[in-house]
């Protein structure tokens, strides 16, 4: 399976960076969801890139302001 290239993402987060760290938050969540178990699934970190670029994983960016 190929993988989303980082230019068709590159308008859902503000940076690669923030993209790299939402993608790594959601195939966490996949992996505590017994992900690795089912044969024939993509990797967690494979479906949270497609996920990201079918818009179904919702990305929220850092809230900028006084902590």
């Amino acid at each position: 399976m190929q993988q989303p290239s980082l230019e068709r993402m590159a308008h859902q987060t503000e940076s690669r960076y923030a993209l790299v760290v939402a993608v790594a938050k959601r195939a966490r969540v996949l992996l505590d969801e017994g992900a690795e178990d089912e044969p024939g699934r993509p990797k967690p970190v494979t479906q949270a890139l497609w996920e990201l670029a079918h818009g179904d994983l919702n990305y929220d960016g850092p809230q900028i302001g006084l902590k």
